[in-house]
C-alpha cells in the first residue's frame, strides 16, 4: 500500500469515528512497509473487521465476510496470486458482465485501474478485511498453483510427438496425473472429507469434497487429464482400465501423518465420460463408542437396555449416508472381547477389524447374504451383524436366529423406527416373528454441530417456532443459536457432525399390534405415548443445547 493510498483510507477512517487523527498520524509513521490496517491492529486501535465495515459504510460499498462467501474459482482464476497480494485483492464473483473484485482499500483508485487493464473486465469493488482476504488468497494461490504445475506437466509431456516419444517423457505425463491424484486425496483427508467426487464435464473436469455431508467444489482441470487420471485410479483399485462401458468398484488404502485411509471406489459411465466417487473410511472413526455419537440419556438408555440382552434382533434404520454403520460398529465394539463369538456379512466389508470374523457377500459367486447367514449359524456364533437385510429370504433367517438365541444386529432403510416393523412384514415375513425377535428399532440422521468459535446466539420468533412444532412456554420464547461463518469452520458455520437419534423399544403393547398388523403410524402413535422420542424431538433437545441449528434439523429430518 503506498503512503498516499494509506492517506485516503486513513481519512475515511477518521471520518467515520472509528480513529481519532492523532491515531491515525501515529499508524503512518510506524506503517512502514506495511498497509495501515496491519499497523492500526497492531497498535490495537481497531480491529480489521471492523476498519472494513467502516470503509464499506463510508463508500456506500457492500461489505463482505469472505469467511462465509462462496467465492467463484473461475472468477478468482481471471487474477494471478502475484497481483492480489500486491494489492490485496480477490475477484470473488462475475455479476452482469463485471468482475466482483473483495478489497482492503477501495480507495487505491490506481488499484482498480490496473486491474481493470489487466483482467479486461470493469471492476465493481466489494469490502473485505485484510486478514480474511490474505488468507483466501493464500488459499486460491497454493489451490491454482499445484494444478497448474500439474497441467504443465502433463501438456510437455502431451505435447511431444509420437516419433519423439519417449520413456522420459511418458515418466513425466503419469508424474503429472500422480501429483494431482496425490494432492486430491491428501486434500480431502486434511479437510475430513467423506467423500470424492470426480465429475468429468462437457469443457473440464471438476473434484468436489463432501464436507460433513454437504458438498463443496474445490477445483476444475482441464479435460485431457480425465482419461489419464481415472486409469491410474482404476489400476489403483483393481479394476479393468479396458472396460468404460459399465459400473466398477474396488478399493485401495494410503496412509498419511500415520493414519490408514482405506477407500471405497465407484466408477459409473455417464455422459462426458466416466464419473468416479471415492468414499473415505477411516478406522479411527469406528472404533468409537455409543457413548460418543451424540445420544442423549434416554434412547442411549434405551439402546443399552437392548444390547445387554444375549438374544434377540436391532435393527438400525436411515437413508445411505446417516451413520449406520458407525453405529453397528460402535455396538460391536461394546460386545467384542475374547469371550465372544462375533461374526459379520457384509457387502462389502468397509472396516477391516481385528478380532472379527467378516465375510464379504459375493453374489455372482453364491455367496449373497442369506447364504452366508446360514453357513455362519452353523459356526455357532453369539452375536451376528448382518449388513443389510434386503430381502424375505435374508430377513427370516436374521429373525429365526434372533429367535434361537443370537443377538442379531442390522439395518434397513426406513424414514423412522416404526416403519421398520411395517417394512418387515411388507418383506413376507410373518408379523408374529418379528412380533418375538426385534428387541428395538434404532432410527438415525446425522446433524452438523455448530463451530463453536463462531455461532451467535439469537431469540427466535415466537410464530416461527410454532410453525415448526418446537417446544417453548408461551411468551417465553429460548435462547438459541444459528451459523455465522468463520476461518476455522471455512466460513460455512458448522464443524463436525453428530446424530439424531429414535430408539423404538419393543414392549408387550407394540407387540400385539405388531401381530394385527398396525400401521406404522398408528405404533408410532403408540410409541410416543410410552415415551419414546421421536428424530424431530431428538433433534431439537439438540438445538436446545445449542450444539446444532433449527435449519439443521429441518434439513435432516423429514
Amino acid at each position: 500500500m503506498t503512503a498516499a493510498s494509506g492517506k485516503r483510507l486513513g481519512k475515511i477512517l477518521v471520518q467515520s469515528g472509528l480513529i481519532s487523527q492523532d491515531q491515525l498520524d501515529e499508524a503512518l509513521q510506524v506503517a512502514g512497509g506495511r498497509s495501515l490496517s496491519a499497523a492500526l491492529v497492531d497498535l490495537d486501535y481497531a480491529d480489521d473487521t471492523k476498519i472494513a465495515q467502516s470503509v464499506a459504510e463510508q463508500m456506500g460499498l457492500p461489505f463482505v465476510d469472505l469467511g462465509g462467501y462462496d467465492i467463484d474459482p473461475n472468477a478468482a482464476a481471471n487474477m494471478s496470486s502475484e497481483l492480489c497480494r500486491r494489492y490485496t485483492v480477490l475477484p470473488v464473483k462475475m455479476q452482469d458482465d463485471e468482475l466482483v473484485v473483495a478489497m482492503a482499500d477501495p480507495a487505491n483508485i490506481f488499484a482498480i485501474d490496473d486491474l481493470r487493464i489487466v483482467t479486461g473486465y470493469d471492476i465493481r469493488p466489494v469490502v473485505a478485511s485484510e486478514s480474511d482476504l490474505l488468507a483466501a488468497i493464500e488459499k486460491f494461490a497454493t489451490s491454482q498453483t499445484n494444478v497448474e504445475d500439474m497441467v504443465g506437466s502433463f501438456e510437455d509431456a502431451a505435447g511431444v510427438g509420437d516419433e519423439e516419444e519417449d520413456s522420459a517423457d511418458i515418466e513425466d505425463e503419469e508424474s503429472a496425473v500422480a501429483k494431482l491424484m496425490n494432492m486430491t486425496i491428501t486434500e480431502a483427508i486434511r479437510q475430513g472429507a467423506g467423500d470424492i467426487y470426480i465429475e468429468p464435464q462437457e469443457n473440464d473436469m471438476r473434484v468436489r469434497y463432501r464436507i460433513d455431508g454437504v458438498c463443496q467444489e474445490q477445483f476444475r482441470s482441464p479435460k485431457k487429464m480425465q482419461r489419464q487420471l481415472l486409469s491410474r485410479l482404476k489400476i489403483a483399485s483393481g479394476m479393468d482400465i479396458a472396460e468404460r462401458r459399465v459400473p466398477q468398484d474396488g478399493r485401495f488404502g494410503v496412509v498419511l501423518d500415520g493414519k490408514s485411509i482405506d477407500f471405497r471406489v465407484a466408477v459409473l459411465p455417464i455422459v462426458h465420460g466416466e464419473m468416479s466417487v471415492l468414499r473415505l473410511l477411516r478406522k479411527d472413526s469406528i472404533m468409537m463408542s455409543l457413548e460418543d455419537l451424540g445420544f442423549l440419556e434416554q434412547p442411549l438408555t434405551a439402546l443399552m437396555e437392548a444390547l445387554s440382552l444375549p438374544y434377540g434382533a436391532i435393527l438400525v434404520t436411515g437413508p445411505t449416508g446417516s451413520g449406520k454403520s458407525t453405529t453397528l460398529y460402535a455396538a460391536i465394539n461394546r460386545t467384542n472381547d475374547v469371550g465372544t463369538n462375533l461374526i459379520t456379512v457384509e457387502d462389502p466389508v468397509e472396516y477391516r477389524l481385528a478380532g472379527l470374523s467378516q465375510v464379504q457377500v459375493h453374489e455372482k459367486a453364491g455367496l449373497t447374504f442369506a447364504a452366508a447367514l446360514r453357513s455362519i449359524l452353523r459356526q455357532d456364533p453369539d452375536t451376528v451383524m448382518i449388513g443389510e437385510i434386503r430381502d424375505k429370504e435374508t430377513g427370516t433367517i436374521a429373525i429365526e436366529a434372533a429367535l434361537t438365541g443370537h443377538l442379531v444386529l442390522s439395518t434397513l432403510h426406513t424414514n423412522d423406527a416404526p416403519s421398520a416393523i411395517t417394512r418387515l412384514t411388507e418383506m413376507g415375513i410373518e408379523p408374529f416373528l418379528t412380533a418375538s425377535a426385534v428387541t428395538a428399532v434404532l432410527a438415525q440422521r446425522l446433524a452438523r454441530r455448530l463451530c463453536s468459535e463462531c455461532k451467535e446466539e439469537y431469540i427466535p420468533e415466537e410464530e416461527a417456532l410454532k410453525r415448526i412444532g418446537f417446544p417453548f412456554e408461551p411468551g417465553s420464547p429460548p435462547k438459541l443459536f444459528r451459523h455465522r461463518g468463520c476461518k476455522k469452520c471455512g466460513g460455512i458455520g458448522y464443524k463436525g457432525r453428530m446424530g439424531i437419534h429414535e430408539v423404538l423399544t419393543i414392549n408387550e403393547t407394540i407387540e400385539r399390534m405388531t401381530v394385527e398388523n398396525a400401521s406404522a403410524d398408528d405404533i408410532k402413535r403408540q410409541a410416543v405415548a410410552d415415551g419414546m422420542k421421536t428424530l424431530r424431538d431428538d433433534g431439537f433437545a439438540k438445538v436446545l443445547l445449542g450444539t446444532t441449528s433449527i435449519e439443521e434439523i429441518l434439513r435432516v429430518v423429514v
